[in-house]
């Protein structure tokens, strides 16, 4: 007993002395991954379904979407305070993030989910140009979260990460991340035989979120409607969309459910083609479970079978 009070007293003093800042988390509690972004989040709870090694938590709120010009609040700094590990999406998404990080937690470790990643979308130098993305700091789209193709290559870069933070339980990691992975493939080749079939197979998006979905899908952006997402277009601009549109043949416009649809809309009725919504799953419900994912790409599925499959 005398020697279990002495280790107690002087587990005390170290505490009260603020030397156990850089103490070893205990054994028992799990890693707290803080991910930055709705997609990511969904992914590494796929990842970690019925891990006790990790407890995956959203730093954005749900209802985000991509995070174009966010501004950190004292909650998000405080949950960044808290966290093991930051999962992030990569590619310059992040941007905003850089300079709280390195001020704020800069020995926090860091799992981005595009590392490795080959075949990655550069961004187009020209304004308006399909597959230009200009509000990330990256030279690459970094939206790959929007392709069911690139989602199942995330989960393995995810799985990977997470069995070298916890061993015990990798094998659990990587058998949860090839399951989804496989429904991704399945549901991607779903897209590839749908889009083969399409008469018309050129689209126009509402920005950049779906140019890696087109190109897995063997689609054609042929123009975006708004450089700056949220951001309507001038007169001029507009004008420009629609000729554009038409000299392209373009097939159908794409809005998003995360921003107002009013200049799609108006483009798409300018130049006589559909409107339709894809939903790249950028935001959701904050308590979605993993499948919310695919069952969002299976709806853009059906969406687009529906609109690109006139004859």
């Amino acid at each position: 007993m005398k020697g279990r009070a002495i280790r107690a007293w002087l587990a005390a003093f170290i505490l009260c002395s603020g030397l156990a800042l850089a103490a070893p988390r205990p054994a028992a509690r799990p890693i707290r991954a803080l991910c930055t972004t709705y997609p990511i989040y969904l992914f590494t709870r796929a990842v970690c379904q019925g891990s006790p090694g990790v407890a995956a938590e959203l730093m954005l709120p749900s209802s985000l979407g991509c995070p174009h010009d966010y501004v950190m609040t004292p909650v998000d700094m405080r949950r960044l305070s808290e966290a093991d590990l930051l999962v992030e999406n990569g590619l310059g998404m992040e941007d905003f993030l850089e300079a709280p990080l390195r001020k704020a937690r800069p020995r926090l470790g860091v799992v981005d989910s595009s590392a490795g990643i080959s075949g990655l979308i550069r961004m187009s130098p020209e304004p308006g140009a399909a597959g230009g993305d200009h509000h990330h700091a990256g030279d690459f789209n970094p939206h790959l979260f929007a392709s069911p193709r690139q989602a199942a290559r995330i989960v393995g870069v995810l799985a990977e990460n997470f069995a070298r933070l916890d061993p015990a339980r990798a094998a659990l990691y990587r058998k949860n991340a090839a399951l989804f992975a496989a429904r991704m493939n399945r549901l991607a080749d779903e897209f590839k035989a749908a889009a083969a079939a399409f008469p018309n197979k050129r689209i126009v998006t509402q920005h950049a979120v779906f140019d890696y979905l087109a190109r897995d899908s063997g689609l054609s952006i042929v123009a975006v409607v708004e450089e700056e997402p949220g951001q309507a277009p001038s007169a001029a601009g507009m004008l420009s969309i629609v000729r554009e549109i038409r000299e392209k043949k373009a097939a159908a416009v794409f809005t998003e459910p995360q921003y107002p649809a009013g200049v799609g809309k108006t483009v798409a009725r300018e130049a006589g083609i559909p409107v339709a919504v894809l939903d790249p799953a950028a935001n959701g419900p904050a308590n979605a479970e993993p499948s919310y994912y695919e069952a969002a790409m299976r709806e853009n599925l059906e969406t687009l079978k529906k609109v690109l499959g006139r004859r």
